[in-house]
């Protein structure tokens, strides 16, 4: 064989390049990108649109409506998803995986400027791209003790210096604060003195409104060229000395009417950490970027900053999470895992080999294949992570098989021909010893590799998250084949001169071929043999596949809960009644009165909602925790319903068992009848399950209905026209345009001190263009009334959303069956004409995979057959190889029933996949077999023998892949650690399946083989 020929008469070339590959290797550990999980993402678009003061209804109708139409049928789009709320909208856009988001955005942009009927005063539509796993870190700014200054005064200090500082750390791409309203210019002006003087509101309006600077062009005076300017706009010291009327002959300048001021919107949020009033800061990961790399930089510049420029103003910084300390106890805990499998891996070797060179020559595949593994990682732009570090701990005990077999050979052929020192007659034998088994392990290593590609076509979630699970498995095991074909045969021609293996276990080998043998002496006992090791394996299959999870659910060291705030809530009642109630209940456990102790919480609440986090010093009492929140802090608080579990590392991916129900119709009040029918029936047919409305089931959003008396308008001057203006200036503010102060653009609103009731809102007085003055309530009629809080909208659509949350006994498989079988049904006969009822989000997303993965296992089915036929020559061999399976899936079914009953494993679809690679990996020991047999047929031996030796030939070499590939995996699948779940299942699958398929492989084969034998 040529590569092994020149790698022997070549050894200083493989002396370097092995050197090179430590080399490279390290290099590239050192800077490839480090975070917890793989860059995981649902390609999405956002238009955001704000609208002053607008009700939900109006941001359906003007603002939402017009866009969905000029958005329909963009390339790629999966859904639309819309919320208009009071004075804001949201469009989602949820893309197909590989959708070109560049094209897409510019596509979204050319089509929302089609949308020419959209209101004058709206604010956007602004777009960006969504993201599900880019935040570094949570931040919040406290006080430091002894500092009375309240913290909404530091906003200037966030913009001005926080923000930059934190914006310039390498892999930062923008910082999100939740903290104080943006400043604006406030004209606050007194209705009764405007009345007094005549002055009627639009008339204040335009006059203030009127102060611009303007460009004139250009003026040619003598020899130079002048510039033209109006200088029209009003600094902000000479707002109260503009003239807005004249009385008497007098001027009425706008001091003697309206306070001039810049301030602070009204703010409608709240912010405490640890039961002190904070601003909450987002630092969001620049896409690629080392995510560890970047947080230890942001954890230094937060240290410079709180020594420096923070402790002068008596603030501070903390972090409400050390993301850090995730990635790092997660990366060691599977580094760990990986080191132990390579120590068993080595261990089980020695217990075969009982040679100390022998074992140390195909133990360095392990750290060559994985460097070089970690080489192409590097190249193709992935990054080291919890996943890739478990294809690369899975890995291990793989990589062995390729030296295993080699080396075996080769030892045999030295043995055979008596042992001898010429170095000639060394580098023959290697290279003849690599020769008989190349085509053998060839064909292993790519039907291993080729399994893997059907995994990489997977879509959404599921195939970004086990793309590199595959790659690194399929990469290693490849490396693994080039090592063993040309490092290991140099090695070997070189350190074992005169080495000969001590079988201690030599006379076993020959008793279980003798057993195999004779299990299949007869044609009785073969059909029997056949029957049995197909058709057992197939029913246990068939009956004892488990019901199925979405993704792995690996849950934080935190309590996560949302609070649903009735609407028309004020802020004042959320700080009094609510957060204040969380920070008494929550302080005993902060001062380490009670258990579990707590490290830090948070509480931030915006108009409608609320969420907060709590976080346990004892990372084994979060369950404990997360039950007293739930059953103890975040209960009985007036008009509002809350909603605590423990959070999951994947964050908002959707990986967790939530379930929800879509119900969709245009009659609005039918649509929220029809829902709160459905959340009864859901209660009633999970009563274990947390049930949750995404949204109010009511009309409940208070709401003052100004109605226009158009024939009194008529009769003091005005119409309809002019009334928006008048009610915006009584209500939140008139919007006037921008202010410039030198540093940034400023609102300039003017508004009034807002009425305390709807009589005193009536009898304010209004100037009138027929210089009378009546009371607003002479104009129109005020109206009490109860309006939605917001509306919700799916691909044109009303809908309406409620999330269920299975118990943790019952699978997400199984809540969807049960749903289906007794609700879903039911629920469709309920809802309105034109109503449809459907599952969505994780639900949908399971049912989808499941389908996928089915199709995957036929095509890596098919795709192994064609490779073994390919192989092999003959179709009849490749059959021989592929009916072994069904002997490693029952064992796969077997492994992951035992760690459901005895540690409560769950079956996701990382589980499933486990399946899939168990394709590429039992049929190695069959090619084995199968592939000597005919070669000992070729060389003239009967059929009983040509197997018998066979058999006893390849079965040390089998049992030695086999338990080194198995205790290589033991350690991911034995691990307790927080976080090990993730592929504990993966690992029980491989194991079982392996485990199982060895044993009774080594019966059923033989039978195969000598079919048609009398």
């Amino acid at each position: 064989m040529f590569l092994t020929r020149y790698a022997i008469s070549r050894p200083a070339v493989i002396a370097v390049a092995v050197a090179l590959t430590a080399l490279f290797g390290l290099l590239s550990i050192k800077t490839l990108p480090i975070q917890l999980f793989p860059d995981i993402t649902r390609p999405s678009l956002s238009l955001t649109v704000h609208w002053r003061a607008a009700a939900a209804e109006e941001m359906e109708s003007e603002v939402a409506e017009p866009l969905e139409q000029v958005l329909q049928g963009i390339s790629g789009t999966k859904a639309i998803y819309t919320e208009a709320g009071n004075g804001r909208a949201e469009i989602d856009l949820e893309f197909e995986i590989g959708t070109d988001m560049e094209k897409a955005m510019l596509e979204v942009i050319s089509r929302v400027n089609q949308a020419t009927n959209l209101p004058s005063d709206i604010d956007g539509p602004f777009i960006h791209r969504g993201s599900n796993n880019d935040q570094l870190t949570s931040l919040f700014l406290q006080q430091l003790p002894g500092n009375d200054t309240p913290i909404q005064a530091y906003q200037d200090l966030v913009e001005a210096q926080i923000e930059p500082a934190l914006t310039a750390v390498d892999g930062v791409s923008r910082i999100n604060v939740r903290g104080e309203s943006d400043r604006q210019v406030e004209i606050r002006f007194d209705p009764y003195r405007l009345a007094e003087l005549g002055i009627t509101i639009p008339e204040l309006v335009g006059r203030i409104s009127a102060g611009r600077d303007a460009s004139a062009g250009r003026l040619d005076i003598g020899r130079k060229e002048y510039k033209l300017r109006y200088a029209g706009r009003y600094e902000l010291n000479e707002f109260g000395d503009m003239v807005v009327a004249w009385r008497d002959g007098l001027p009425v300048y706008l001091r003697d009417l309206a306070e001039v001021g810049v301030q602070r919107a009204v703010p409608r949020t709240l912010r405490v950490q640890n039961g002190n009033p904070a601003i909450n800061i987002s630092v969001m990961k620049e896409s690629g970027a080392n995510a560890l790399e970047s947080l230890l930089s942001v954890k230094e510049t937060i240290e410079q900053l709180n020594s420096s420029v923070l402790a002068r103003n008596g603030v501070h910084l903390e972090m409400s999470y050390d993301a850090s300390v995730f990635i790092m106890r997660a990366l060691n805990m599977v580094t760990g895992n990986l080191l132990f499998g390579v120590l068993l891996a080595v261990a089980v070797l020695w217990c075969f080999i009982r040679k100390a060179r022998a074992t140390l020559i195909i133990a360095m595949s392990i750290p060559i294949s994985i460097l070089l593994t970690i080489c192409v990682l590097k190249l193709t732009g992935r990054t080291l992570n919890v996943i890739s570090l478990a294809g690369l701990a899975f890995a291990v005990g793989m990589v062995l098989d390729a030296a295993i077999v080699v080396l075996e050979n080769i030892i045999r052929l030295k043995e055979q021909k008596g042992s001898s020192d010429r170095p000639a007659t060394s580098a023959l034998l290697a290279e003849k010893g690599t020769a008989q088994v190349w085509s053998a392990l060839l064909a292993s290593t790519m039907t291993t590799v080729a399994i893997f590609l059907p995994i990489l076509m997977l879509n959404d979630v599921e195939g970004q998250l086990f793309a590199d699970l595959a790659i690194t498995i399929a990469v290693a095991v490849t490396m693994s084949l080039i090592v063993a074909i040309t490092v290991l045969p140099v090695a070997a021609s070189r350190w074992l001169k005169d080495e000969k293996l001590q079988d201690k276990h030599a006379g076993l080998w020959p008793r279980i071929t003798r057993m195999s043998m004779a299990l299949s002496a007869t044609s009785l006992r073969r059909l029997i043999v056949i029957i049995v090791l197909l058709a057992l394996p197939l029913g246990v299959t068939r009956m004892g596949f488990p019901n199925m999870d979405y993704l792995p659910d690996v849950k934080r060291d935190a309590v996560d809960v949302w609070f649903r705030i009735a609407p028309g809530i004020g802020i004042d009642t959320v700080r009094d009644e609510v957060m204040e109630t969380m920070v008494d209940r929550l302080q005993p456990y902060m001062d380490g009165e009670r258990e579990p102790a707590l490290r830090n919480y948070y509480f931030i609440m915006w108009p409608g909602g609320a969420t907060m986090g709590v976080r346990a010093k004892d990372q084994s009492k979060i369950k404990e925790l997360e039950a007293i929140v739930r059953d103890e802090i975040a209960v009985g608080l007036p008009d509002v319903t809350a909603f605590a579990r423990q959070g999951s590392l994947f964050g908002s991916l959707g990986t967790g068992k939530e379930i929800s129900i879509m119900l969709k119709a245009n009659d609005l009040p039918s649509l929220f009848e029809s829902a709160k029918k459905a959340k009864a029936m859901v209660e009633e047919a999970l009563p274990d399950a947390q049930v949750w409305p995404n949204g109010s089931l009511e009309f409940t959003a208070p709401e003052l209905r100004l109605i226009p008396n158009d024939r009194r308008l008529a009769e003091v001057g005005w119409s309809r026209g002019e009334l928006p203006s008048v009610i915006s200036a009584l209500g939140s503010g008139r919007y006037l345009g921008n202010f410039f102060d030198g540093n940034q653009q400023l609102d300039m609103m003017l508004m009034t001190t807002g009425a305390r009731s709807a009589d005193e809102l009536r009898s304010v007085p209004l100037a009138t263009p027929s210089g009378a003055i009546v009371p607003l309530g002479e104009l129109l009629t005020v109206e009490t009334v109860l309006g939605p809080k917001e509306i919700e909208r799916t691909d044109g659509k009303r809908s309406f959303v409620i999330s269920v949350q299975p118990s943790d006994d019952m699978t997400l498989e199984e809540a969807m069956e049960h749903l289906q079988s007794h609700v879903l049904e039911d629920l469709e006969g309920i809802m309105p004409a034109g109503g449809t009822v459907q599952l969505f989000g994780n639900a949908d997303s399971l049912k989808q995979a499941i389908s996928n993965m089915l199709s995957i296992f036929g095509f890596a089915l098919m795709i192994l057959l064609l490779l073994l036929w390919g192989v092999f020559g003959r179709l009849r061999d490749a059959l021989l190889v592929i009916l072994t399976l069904p002997l490693a899936t029952v064992g796969g079914i077997i492994a992951i029933q035992i760690m459901h009953r005895f540690v409560g494993q769950p079956v996701d679809l990382l589980t499933m996949i486990g399946f899939v690679i168990l394709l590429g990996l039992v049929v190695n020991n069959a090619i084995l077999l199968v592939h000597q047999t005919r070669s000992n047929e070729r060389e003239g031996m009967a059929r009983d023998d040509a197997v018998s030796s066979a058999l006893a030939q390849r079965i040390r070499p089998i049992f030695m892949t086999t338990f080194t590939s198995v205790f290589g995996m033991l350690p991911l699948l034995l691990s307790p650690a927080t976080g090990s779940e993730i592929y504990r299942g993966l690992a029980a699958v491989i194991v079982g399946g392996m485990l199982v398929s060895t044993l009774f492989s080594l019966i059923l084969l033989p039978a195969l083989l000598r079919m048609g034998q009398r």
